[in-house]
């Protein structure tokens, strides 16, 4: 497993809203299989609106996904 995310990382800045689109569609793909949906979610800027979320939360959830599907 990577090292998580943290607020303050760089990259951040380079995601555009399509992207964080993208992942968040790939959240809900990964998701449903275990049971996790979070069909309301929606892009707001650097902010992932289920529960006023960040992207840093929104990529290490994506990670932890990611690894369980691999197993």
């Amino acid at each position: 497993m990577k090292t998580p995310i943290t607020p303050d990382d760089p990259t951040l800045r380079t995601y555009t809203d399509l992207e964080v689109a993208y992942l968040l569609r790939e959240l809900h793909e990964l998701g449903k299989p275990l049971g996790i949906q979070w069909d309301s979610a929606t892009v707001n800027g650097t902010t992932v609106d289920f529960g006023d979320t960040t992207l840093p939360t929104l990529l290490n959830l994506l990670e932890l996904l990611r690894n369980e599907s691999r197993k």
